[in-house]
């Protein structure tokens, strides 16, 4: 029997009840894992006419995780940046997502001046689920018709987070939508 995502929603709801921290998350990630290995799950999430863009597939009301469809029409890349005080786990459907994990040098939380050494690079192929926890640094970068699936703790839309901009050595906040 094929994991759904109402099974994954679930799942993930009792595990960050249960344990809101690094090691429910990794489960969390766990279970994003386990729900691409369903095919009917990825061909109704990211069908094949699906506009290229990002979708709400499903916002959980009392724990605050949000699942997300990522169709790229282009190829993209990403600043080195963090997720406030939210999490992220990326899903790869298809193509690869090019990460890479970084680390602040400076001492610094904030923003302005900032210096960044990269720790690791890796590729994510289909099937494979990646983990970026509260406070974690990272860019993205994927080629044409890229699809993931992204999980996060909360909408990023409104939560103050950072990007940095590495060769002018700075970190830049970027507002939350609900401060406009």
């Amino acid at each position: 029997m094929q994991y759904t995502l109402e099974q994954f929603i679930a799942d993930a709801r009792g595990t960050l009840q249960a344990e809101n921290n690094a090691t429910g998350r990794e489960k969390v990630r766990q279970l994003v894992e386990r729900l691409l290995q369903n095919q009917a799950f990825v061909a109704s999430a990211f069908p094949e006419d699906a506009e290229a863009g990002r979708r709400t597939i499903y916002e959980e009301p009392n724990q605050g995780f949000i699942v997300l469809a990522h169709v790229a029409g282009k190829a993209g890349k990403s600043p080195p940046h963090d997720h406030g005080p939210s999490w992220a786990v990326y899903g790869q459907v298809t193509g690869y997502t090019d990460m890479t994990v970084w680390h602040r040098t400076d001492g610094g939380t904030g923003g302005g001046d900032a210096s960044l050494a990269k720790v690791k690079e890796y590729r994510l192929n289909p099937g494979e689920v990646g983990k970026y926890d509260v406070g974690d640094i990272h860019s993205i970068a994927f080629p044409d018709g890229a699809r993931f699936l992204r999980v996060t703790g909360r909408d990023l839309d409104y939560v103050e987070r950072l990007k940095f901009d590495a060769a002018a050595g700075k970190a830049i906040v970027i507002e939350s939508a609900s401060a406009q």
